[in-house]
């Protein structure tokens, strides 16, 4: 206990004769180090931003889109047109045994009217386990269930905007009948509000779902529609499975049912969200690593300032350590002495710089932050990181004057004059 106080006396002893100089490098480090901590976390905080966008449409999510082949096939020439129909729904869910979940969509626009108001807005004709695959939170009602799907009835889910433009801020939205494209139907659920910045086909509240069965009759797309055609067939793959090994399954079963060549990447074109967030998170990562680099290498300065204001120290102490040595000090003593007192002086900067960092992130918890900027979350993983780092470089800035004063011989120490 007594060598730790004579330890700090020391140190802050140090501080004290030079508080410019000291001020400086305490600075240094501290800025190298929360510097360290917050690009760290602000490369995390896009990564979760990221995440939840995409999270936004739904997890897991692959999207297929039919496209034009580009290689002879079976006879048939290249360019030809591949769009999905329920027959593809069908082989994925029989054939394709890798997939957890698939659905179909079927898209169209259409005018809506209500007592109070009218709109034009967008139609998707979608199956009741829809929003398994979707990020579709209700806020009011329902979904409407597989019975009314299958039979194809007049019901319907509204996104928040519709209601807004057909019912303003009136209560009691579901149960009321809207006329779609002068058919009646009857809303039996609204969607809750969601933060949506990508989609593939409009954004959720401003869209209006209704069984696929009761789209395909009451108002199919005009343009080139044949019955059974789909916009889209969305799936999620079973748990464990290699992504690119079910593209693989999922692009051999629909080139069987168009008699395409599997290989002909463009005859289908395929959005995997889960592979898009991996590309996106290492460009973030690439951004990190790069930002951390420089911030290690502003670690690394206040480094050198640390070795800088122990040498000055060492350079005032000279007669001091030769006394003590004259008096029975070991080497080792007066290593560990000077050793010591730099790391403390490179830690004490080093915590006050995380602590700027970790009250900067705390502060930003209680503002109202944007999905794609959740904040900047301070880790412990990334805390160990910095002083890990911090440490290496502590070590090394205070071993050479250390090294260096315990190297003096107490002769030349005592006739030492500065």
């Amino acid at each position: 206990m007594t060598y730790v106080s004579e330890l700090l006396g020391q140190v802050m002893g140090s501080l004290l004769r030079n508080k410019l100089r000291s001020f400086l490098t305490m600075a240094g480090i501290a800025w190298g180090l929360a510097s360290m901590v917050l690009v760290v976390a602000m490369g995390d905080s896009f990564k979760e931003g990221q995440r939840n966008s995409t999270k936004q449409l739904g997890q897991k999510l692959v999207i297929l889109f039919g496209g034009r082949t580009e290689m002879q096939a079976g006879g048939q020439r290249a360019g030809r047109r591949i769009r999905l129909n329920i027959a593809d729904l069908t082989s994925l869910r029989h054939e394709a045994f890798l997939l957890k979940t698939v659905a179909l969509e079927l898209e169209n626009g259409l005018k809506a009217t209500s007592p109070y108001n009218s709109g034009s807005f967008d139609v998707s004709g979608v199956e009741a386990h829809y929003p398994n695959l979707r990020t579709l939170p209700i806020g009011e009602g329902r979904f409407f269930t597989d019975t009314e799907a299958a039979a194809g009835a007049r019901v319907c889910v509204i996104g928040r905007d519709v209601k807004k433009q057909l019912f303003a801020s009136r209560p009691g939205t579901v149960g009321t009948q809207v006329a779609l494209n002068g058919i009646p139907y009857r809303v039996v659920g609204v969607l809750a509000d969601k933060d949506q910045n990508s989609s593939y086909s409009g954004l959720d509240e401003k869209k209006i779902f209704m069984p696929y069965e009761a789209m395909a009759r009451d108002m199919p797309p005009s343009k080139n529609y044949r019955p059974g055609d789909l916009d889209e067939v969305l799936y999620q793959a079973r748990e464990g499975t290699d992504s690119l090994v079910v593209e693989k399954q999922v692009r051999k079963v629909l080139a069987h049912n168009h008699d395409y060549d599997p290989a002909d990447e463009n005859a289908m074109h395929m959005w995997d969200t889960v592979e898009s967030q991996k590309q996106v998170d290492g460009i973030f990562d690439s951004m990190t690593v790069f930002l951390g680099f420089i911030a290690f290498v502003t670690l690394s300065l206040g480094g050198i300032g640390v070795m800088n204001i122990m040498l000055v120290t060492v350079s005032e102490r000279t007669r001091e350590i030769g006394l003590r040595k004259a008096l029975g000090a070991t080497r080792g003593r007066i290593l560990a002495d000077f050793l010591v007192e730099g790391t403390v002086l490179a830690f004490v900067s080093g915590f006050v710089g995380w602590s700027v960092a970790f009250g900067l992130s705390s502060a930003l918890k209680l503002v109202k932050m944007p999905d794609m900027f959740p904040g900047l979350p301070v880790s412990w993983e990334t805390t160990g990181i910095a002083f890990a780092t911090l440490t290496v470089i502590a070590i090394l800035s205070a071993l050479f004057p250390a090294w260096r004063a315990c190297s003096l011989t107490p002769v030349e120490a005592l006739r030492y004059e500065r």
